[in-house]
């Protein structure tokens, strides 16, 4: 235990590093405990607090996190930084931190998707924070040059390379490896050297002309990140529990689905578009022949023999309509004028006058 005191008085209090020390504490206790919060209501246990709803508001942890960044923040210009309340306010700042990042796929998403894949977002963002705050806390000043002190060129040149290792292993889509290397150079320079995630940028920039390149990652996707994925998640379960399990006819599904046709029709072409158009104009073509047939009492035409068992009107409001879509414009559509009702000497199988409008 002293030598553990004697420890964080050398390389914390002595090195001015405690302010960053108790924000680290405080980001990690932070989420902790908010994590076991969450999981403890989600289970519904009687003995712990439920959700923060005045009046049947549910406010999010996040509004406390930006509460305690705001008090941090301000705390330190107004106390000029002198201690000890720059220890105090480090300490806040550190809880805010932990309690906004925990919910960065709300702020991401500007949705409630804290139980849902895309939650996990939010955890990947606390551990790169923690990760970023314990390099701070454990290593030197940037770049490890002392002001006053010949620059140690041996170091700046390891960090530089480290730092370009970890860029290009993140374009690789390896962003634990890259993460991790900013602790461990080594790591960084092992992910960087070796073939990319098929689904990376790297992947997209590099490996399209390269087709056998691409399916050695294919190959070793399937093979060896199968079971990396397996102990991730086992990982993020343990942590920040297991998402919900969204049934096909949930509304959150059709969200879903809908955000996932959106983006699909949006890479369609002009092309493929007017195909798809002239498609579903000919299937209207179809129906509404099948049902003028029906009604007149008229075999329907067959789908194959290319509109020649239609009648003239028919054929002439095809083509018509067929032109239409091939240029852009809005269809014609037969509208009944106001004021015109049918005769009730006629046939009732026989249609009143109607005039052709273009909207």
């Amino acid at each position: 235990m002293t030598t553990l005191l004697d420890g964080y008085r050398e390389h914390i209090v002595a090195a001015h590093k405690q302010p960053l020390f108790l924000l680290l504490v405080g980001f990690i206790t932070s989420f902790v405990f908010i994590r076991f919060s969450v999981r403890m209501i989600r289970a519904q246990v009687r003995w712990w607090p439920g959700n923060v709803t005045p009046g049947g508001l549910h406010i999010h942890h996040m509004v406390f996190g930006l509460g305690f960044l705001l008090a941090g923040g301000i705390g330190v210009f107004a106390t000029y930084g002198g201690h000890p309340w720059i220890d105090v306010f480090g300490l806040l700042f550190g809880i805010g931190c932990g309690l906004v990042l925990d919910e960065f796929a709300l702020i991401l998403h500007l949705d409630d998707v804290y139980w849902s894949e895309q939650g996990r977002k939010s955890v990947d963002a606390v551990i790169f924070g923690i990760l970023f705050t314990g390099l701070l806390l454990i290593g030197y000043v940037p770049l490890g040059a002392e002001p006053g002190e010949e620059t140690r060129w041996g170091l700046v040149t390891v960090i530089s390379v480290n730092a370009l290792a970890m860029i290009v292993t993140l374009l690789k889509g390896k962003m634990w490896t890259g993460l991790l290397g900013i602790m461990v150079p080594g790591l960084s320079w092992i992910g960087a050297v070796r073939l990319a995630r098929p689904s990376s940028p790297w992947a997209r920039w590099r490996y399209t002309t390269r087709p056998r390149r691409r399916a050695r990652a294919l190959r070793r996707e399937r093979r060896l990140h199968r079971r990396a994925d397996i102990a991730r998640t086992w990982l993020f379960d343990l942590i920040a529990g297991a998402p919900d399990k969204v049934p096909a006819g949930h509304p959150a599904a059709h969200r879903v689905a809908e955000r996932m046709a959106a983006r699909a029709s949006a890479h369609l072409d002009a092309h493929a578009a007017r195909a798809l158009a002239r498609r579903s104009a000919r299937l209207a073509d179809r129906r509404s022949a099948a049902a003028a047939a029906a009604t007149q009492g008229a075999p329907a035409p067959a789908h194959g023999a290319g509109g020649g068992g239609r009648e003239p009107g028919t054929r002439r409001r095809a083509e018509q309509r067929r032109r239409s879509v091939r240029a852009g414009r809005t269809r014609t559509h037969a509208v009944r004028p106001t004021g015109l009702e049918p005769r009730p000497d006629r046939h009732p199988h026989l249609r009143t006058h109607t005039r052709r409008i273009r909207r």
